[in-house]
């Protein structure tokens, strides 16, 4: 039994909560788990707006039949092609054998190439309709946001932009599908922690696709991920400007990697200096402790960031080295920053923050911090001013 979730009179949420899955891509924690959202149109013709995960098909499908009945499908709209969205595509058109898959140009060798369907396939273009009865959908492509093929659709009549992975957030639906039925709050750091892990590195991309969907009148946002907008539309689409931008509020993200408490005791008289000088947003993290996607989404929230490390054989320590590659490959720009580290016999890590930082053409608040074996009164007092410096930039 299923009662059906309205968008509107005729469109229905058929999405599938996953609270199994550890982890998103097998490499970001899914603590709270993770929706996989679908959409079914049923007007004059039947359309359902991308699949869900392969292993979740069975709960799905039968939402889906628990709409249509007997009904069968018409049009599969396939808006990206990443499997926890396409994944259930060859078993439906099994079901649904004269079922036309709807998508762009690099969409359907995609399809091809996972599931070997080369037939009953539609290629729309930029700005292409859709007529389905009272409802017609219109495509935009969104390209690298976040794979090359992907696109959206624009219900007219209604005013819904089915957003495919922009806008997504992490975590289940726990009851509520819509954002003024849940706690938004709630959401608001798993949505920030999905776009700046899942879509980060497309901050220009994210701009087009922002100038391009601009003139849409939007009553409502559905994504492939998370809650469904109709009430804080405005502020996610100012979030996705601000990240996009890589535009940090005030604040800094402290993060450090310390094997026996040295760069530790750093980063905490850093930490307290910063507090003390008037910053309050200050977050605090042990590299080996944290996966780096909680730390990469507090530094698309704050403008500053302090990194420090002990010279590891010769290197950073392993865990900042992944966090610093992450940084670097996702192209986080527009930040300043503060470099402090460790060593016992020769002193590496700090050159390489630096230069690590540099290649992010981040802004130095104050010359990096190097200790010798444990910390001691000159450099306590350097890592305090290194604070210091870090808050009368932000306030500046």
């Amino acid at each position: 039994m299923y009662k059906p979730v309205n968008l509107s009179e005729q469109i229905y949420y058929v999405g599938v909560n996953d609270r199994r899955t550890s982890l998103f891509e097998n490499m970001w924690p899914l603590d709270r788990g993770v929706s996989y959202n679908s959409y079914l149109i049923a007007d004059e013709k039947v359309a359902v707006i991308d699949t869900v995960e392969a292993g979740q098909f069975e709960k799905w499908i039968a939402k889906v039949r628990a709409v249509l009945n007997d009904r069968p499908i018409d049009y599969l709209v396939v808006n990206h092609m990443e499997p926890d969205h396409s994944g259930a595509i060859r078993i439906l058109t099994e079901l649904y054998p004269n079922m036309e898959i709807v998508g762009n140009k690099k969409t359907l060798p995609m399809i091809e190439g996972y599931y070997g369907i080369t037939t009953n396939c539609k290629e729309v273009k930029e700005g292409d309709s859709l007529e389905l009865g009272k409802n017609k959908l219109s495509f935009y492509t969104v390209p690298m946001v976040h794979w090359p093929e992907s696109m959206v659709c624009f219900e007219e009549t209604n005013q819904i932009l089915f957003s495919s992975d922009a806008f997504g957030s992490f975590g289940t639906l726990d009851g509520g599908i819509f954002d003024d039925e849940l706690d938004f709050d709630y959401f608001t750091d798993e949505m920030r922690r999905y776009y700046s892990n899942i879509v980060g590195k497309y901050g220009n991309p994210v701009q087009k696709a922002l100038q391009k969907l601009g003139a849409l009148d939007l009553k409502m946002i559905a994504p492939s991920h998370g809650p469904v907008y109709r009430e804080n539309i405005a502020q996610m689409l100012k979030w996705y400007d601000q990240w996009s931008k890589y535009e940090g509020e005030e604040g800094v993200v402290v993060a450090y990697a310390s094997m026996y408490g040295n760069t530790e005791e750093m980063a905490e008289v850093t930490a307290r200096a910063i507090a003390e000088s008037g910053i309050k947003n200050v977050r605090v993290y042990d590299v080996s402790k944290t996966h780096p996607s909680y730390i990469i989404s507090d530094v698309f929230k704050f403008k500053g960031i302090i990194l420090g490390s002990p010279t590891y054989s010769n290197e950073l320590h392993p865990n900042m080295e992944a966090l610093v590659s992450k940084l670097q490959h996702m192209g986080v720009s527009n930040h300043v920053y503060g470099i402090l580290g460790s060593y016992t016999w020769a002193g590496a890590s700090v050159k390489k923050l630096n230069e690590a930082a540099q290649t992010l053409k981040w802004e130095p608040v104050a010359e990096p911090v190097e200790e010798k074996h444990s910390l001691k009164e000159d450099k306590y007092e350097a890592c305090w001013q290194l604070g210091v410096a870090m808050a009368e930039k932000l306030k500046s």
